[in-house]
């Protein structure tokens, strides 16, 4: 049996072969560190590092490419933000939906009693409403972080108009773009977003341990550095530099991973967004309808696959999610997430938290038609079981 892999918002596979390509000749042909020689080979390892941050910004209309900072992965972005920008007496406003990558740190600086938080309920659906988001500011609110779409049912949040009340309120606004980066379009500027953090190994199709968080330029100076260490730059001062991007990045960067990112990022720029859009939302719509043609299978989320990112979550009553994923793969080599995929309070919105969580299948780039009708009937087998 051939793979099929449905499990792309935890990190997108295959990549592009011109980013495996990148990541074999950084490896095999320069292998020097980022911004620590004036020699050919570190000249020109710099040169393509520069080129992956412009190319990352343009990516997002973000316009001030030094203000982009590379990270270790999604997760390593929000904390950087968060850590990073919050100060004692803060007050911070975000949803029941949110990754642990986000829950955790606030949560970290709650029990710290250095902010108070807010979270703001979700519909039976996985939407928040921008009202609850107005009516939960207070005079101290310093930050709102939303997901952009939920990594559970992949439903996408209205970013657009939670970016209006924030710009309004003047409140900064986080943005973890984890399940959206490379599958919306996502412009910072019009968007009112201060804060954007994504990893760069799902959507944009870039290697593991690659990150980005773009701090918009007003911003810079509010953000704290929370690592301390060489910059190659600035080498005389005993204190990291103020100036963006070292600021947030201390330490030798991940070069190799950087070419692969800045490889991804070339590739899809040049491939049309709206086209791996309306790829995504065609086998959205046609696993989302295989299923339901099955009586047993429950689907949270919206009901259109327009209304989310190419991400179901499902489950079998009577069966734990994660015999229904072990099942796929010993039947058909399906891989798919089982369990509460790092966002406890999403499943607790749904009803599913007790039940262990979901099963969810998550598209990609790559997935074919002939994959999804493969899930869609070793599904209906599986449910005969139950």
């Amino acid at each position: 049996m051939q793979r099929i892999y449905l499990d792309n918002a935890a990190t997108s596979f295959p990549k592009p072969e011109c980013v495996y390509a990148a990541m074999d000749h950084y490896n095999r042909q320069l292998g020097v560190a980022v911004g620590r020689g004036a020699y050919r080979r570190a000249a020109e390892v710099q040169a393509e590092v520069t080129r992956c941050r412009q190319r990352a910004a343009r990516f997002f209309n973000f316009p001030d490419p030094e203000s982009l900072a590379f990270t270790l992965n999604g997760t390593d972005s929000l904390n950087l933000a968060i850590h990073g920008f919050l100060r004692t007496g803060d007050h911070v406003v975000s949803s029941v939906l949110e990754h642990n990558s986000v829950i955790r740190p606030l949560r970290e600086l709650e029990r710290d009693g250095r902010i108070k938080l807010t979270l703001v309920p979700a519909s039976q659906q996985g939407l928040i409403d921008p009202g609850d988001i107005q009516c939960a500011l207070a005079p101290n609110t310093r930050l709102i972080a939303l997901t952009h779409a939920s990594n559970v049912t992949g439903a996408i949040q209205p970013v657009n108009e939670v970016g209006q009340i924030a710009r309004g309120a003047g409140v900064a606004f986080l943005v973890d773009a984890a399940q959206s980066a490379g599958h919306l379009p996502i412009d910072v500027m019009s968007m009112n977003i201060d804060f954007l953090a994504c990893p760069g190994h799902k959507g944009l199709l870039g290697p593991l341990g690659t990150g980005l968080l773009c701090v918009r330029k007003e911003r810079a100076a509010e953000i704290r550095s929370v690592r301390q260490g060489g910059t190659g730059s600035r080498s005389e001062q005993e204190f990291q530099p103020d100036q963006m991007p070292d600021k947030l990045e201390p330490g030798n960067h991940n070069g190799p991973g950087l070419f692969g990112l800045s490889a991804a990022l070339e590739w899809i720029t040049n491939e049309s967004l709206e086209t791996a859009r309306s790829h995504e939302i065609a086998l959205t719509q046609e696993l989302l309808e295989g299923l339901r043609s099955i009586p047993s299978i429950q689907i949270n989320g919206p009901a259109t696959a327009e209304a989310r990112v190419g991400v179901v979550s499902m489950s079998i009553p009577g069966m734990e999610p994660q015999v229904v994923s072990t099942l796929l793969d010993d039947m058909a080599q399906i891989e798919v997430r089982a369990g509460l995929h790092c966002s406890p309070g999403a499943h607790r919105a749904l009803g599913t938290l007790e039940a262990g969580g979901t099963v969810r299948l998550s598209l990609g780039r790559f997935t074919t038609q002939t994959e999804i009708q493969t899930a869609i009937e070793t599904l209906r087998q599986i449910a005969e079981f139950a």
